[in-house]
């Protein structure tokens, strides 16, 4: 090669390099003009759009009556985040319709996290036992987290000659269609829960439906009924003074409540060993909630659930408290759907 064309080989890679070095200069003065640019209007993060939530009063809509589990963990919660937030979060109670009323009620509600709903299992029934409703509870809710269980125990009057779940299987058994059972109501998850387990034993005993747990237990206490299917709040005080005496709890797990109590599972042998229904409650968001809200209350809520001093005043009342995810929640209400559907088409079980 000759001096020349050496010398512009030498050139050539002479001008390559400083193009290179001018080519990344460059690029970096435009990358720290580019960060210098005054971010657009509407880029901050969305979540510091809802970081004062909440600015007015919240309302957790309960669709059952006054006094009964989903209205303790509802009350107990509200006055606690009402605290935290410094805000009032009401409690209001919409019952009727089989809790459809109220569940439409908060499906029409602004999306905006200022309307809540303590959805339940319960209200799973309801997709069995109507043909038409307006709504649907997976699509039209967002799940935000448990709040309580309600632990379901079946209870005998004291004159039935049975204390132990085998010893009343026995009597149901012996004497076919003799013995009635009280429920809170037709077609609330109680009813289910004995359907269930009378599918699995093979037993009949006779159902007798009330309006609610309450006189289902004072008639329980004076004899009027042989065996009931109650929640434990309204149940606990009698269980107590020895006015009814508890066979058996319905939950997966023993109650904190009422810890001497044995479970189904516990007590029924193998053709019970998988058996559990659990009655829960917890909070739900209509559809198109912002995210950034859906966290901050179930991060609030599982916190404040979570204090030794709120778990026993609940159970003092007789409900657990429970957390999860809104995705768990939404799972076991998906769940629930189903496995009560099964059951209500089984039994023939009609809406009143």
């Amino acid at each position: 090669m000759s001096r020349v064309q050496a010398a512009s080989g030498c050139g050539a890679a002479q001008v390559m390099r400083t193009m290179v070095a001018a080519a990344s200069l460059a690029s970096v003065l435009l990358a720290g003009s580019a960060s210098a640019q005054p971010a657009p209007v509407g880029a901050a993060p969305a979540a510091a759009a809802y970081a004062d939530y909440p600015v007015r009063p919240v309302k957790i809509v309960v669709t059952f009556t006054t006094g009964g589990a989903a209205d303790i963990g509802a009350r107990v919660l509200a006055e606690r985040l009402g605290e935290q937030w410094k805000q009032q979060v009401l409690v209001e109670n919409r019952p009727g319709g089989g809790g459809n009323i109220g569940i439409e009620a908060v499906q029409k509600s602004p999306a905006d996290g200022y309307t809540l709903l303590m959805i339940s299992n319960a209200h799973a029934v309801n997709v069995g036992l109507f043909e038409h409703l307006p709504f649907d509870l997976v699509r039209d809710f967002v799940g935000i987290t448990y709040v309580v269980s309600s632990p379901m125990v079946i209870v005998t009057n004291p004159k039935v000659p049975a204390r132990t779940l085998p010893e009343l299987l026995a009597l149901f058994r012996a004497s076919p269609g003799r013995y009635s059972y009280a429920s809170c109501g037709n077609g609330t998850s109680l009813h289910l829960a004995m359907e269930m387990l009378k599918a699995q034993t093979g037993t009949f005993v006779v159902h007798v439906p009330y309006r609610g747990c309450s006189p289902a237990t004072l008639d329980t206490v004076a004899g009027q009924i042989d065996v009931a299917m109650l929640t434990l709040a309204p149940a606990l005080p009698h269980i107590r003074s020895g006015r009814l005496a508890a066979v058996a709890m319905v939950n997966a797990t023993r109650t904190p409540a009422a810890p001497e109590i044995p479970t189904v599972r516990e007590s029924g042998g193998p053709a019970l060993a998988d058996y559990a229904v659990e009655a829960w409650y917890g909070l739900a968001a209509p559809n198109g909630t912002p995210p950034e809200i859906i966290r901050k209350v179930g991060n609030d809520a599982r916190a404040i659930l979570n204090r030794p001093e709120v778990r026993r005043r609940l159970a003092d009342a007789g409900v657990d408290a429970v957390t999860s995810t809104g995705e768990q929640l939404t799972e076991s209400l998906r769940a629930d759907i189903v496995r009560f559907k099964q059951v209500i088409d089984r039994a023939h079980i009609r809406s009143d």
